[in-house]
């Protein structure tokens, strides 16, 4: 079942994320700060997906946990933002109060940027046979993009210039490949340069990635509107509150839903393409469209 091999999973990179995090020799506080967000839990899905792509090509995942948690890393410091006053002021995330309500603004920017700039430590410190000088190299400036100003945070910038305003679908759709895409698509392309896979296979990859992505936001969106507050562990209907564009509301409900199957299906035939063990990721795409929270 796939909530086991989640469950499985999660306790291998909780335990990977907490070491990283207490063994550094900084400021109590500081300390607290990261761990509360990290600590606070969530699906882990980004670091799931990178080992879950090394095991589809036959290699020992474990090898991906740095990587893995690198990445979460840099989605957690994302949310600690994204809750600041001067972002999407949130008061509730994961079913807790928000980093800055326990911590106060200050504090939850400077956790933020500890977690961002950890990750790329973790990255350049892999000790593994296996990866030379450069491809820890090429895996930190693959990193740098997917989370910088031409991936997520870029993303970020122009959903924010883009609230109170009715986008296009497409407008909506280069936003997301970029504020959620980007960072989903990076596990999967770096599980596979990990585990040593061809040049066409990751190509594939990285299709099956950007449709993943995107069926992920939009499911967001729906689960915004039809979402319970209590499952999700943050306010539903937020994005209303905030006048943001969404697949709802430019599609209807139902197109939403329609536009999520596409790509789910889309998803699927990249995958399906590919000689390798691919059970593992397939399920997590069902998990996507499927997961209510």
């Amino acid at each position: 079942m796939i909530e086991e091999y989640f469950r499985e999973k999660i306790q291998k990179v909780d335990a990977f994320l907490y070491e990283q995090i207490k063994q550094k020799d900084a400021p109590d506080e500081l300390t607290e700060s990261m761990l509360y967000s990290v600590e606070a839990g969530g699906k882990r899905l980004r670091p799931i997906l990178l080992l879950a792509t090394m095991e589809a090509f036959g290699q020992n995942a474990e090898r991906g946990l740095p990587i893995a948690c690198a990445v979460e890393m840099i989605h957690t410091y994302s949310l600690i933002h994204d809750d600041l006053p001067a972002m999407d002021d949130d008061d509730l995330r994961r079913g807790k109060p928000t980093n800055h309500k326990v911590f106060g603004e200050a504090m939850a920017v400077l956790a933020g940027d500890a977690l961002l700039t950890l990750s790329f430590e973790l990255v350049a410190g892999i000790e593994d046979r296996h990866v030379s000088s450069q491809m820890k190299s090429d895996l930190v400036a693959r990193l740098a993009r997917s989370a910088g100003a031409e991936g997520m945070v870029g993303g970020q910038s122009a959903d924010l210039r883009a609230e109170g305003r009715t986008l296009s679908p497409e407008e909506l759709e280069n936003i997301h490949l970029h504020k959620t895409g980007k960072l989903l698509s990076f596990p999967v392309e770096a599980g596979a340069l990990l585990a040593g896979a061809a040049p066409g296979q990751i190509d594939l990859l990285n299709q099956f990635s950007r449709h993943l992505g995107l069926a992920f936001q939009i499911r967001d969106d729906i689960l915004d509107v039809e979402g319970d507050t209590r499952r999700m562990g943050k306010s539903a209907g937020s994005d209303e509150n905030k006048q943001k564009s969404t697949y709802p509301q430019l599609l209807t409900m139902e197109g939403a839903k329609q536009k999520l199957a596409y790509h789910l299906c889309e998803a699927k035939q990249c995958l399906h393409q590919l000689d390798i063990n691919y059970r593992r990721l397939d399920e997590i795409a069902d998990y996507i469209v499927q997961r209510n929270r």
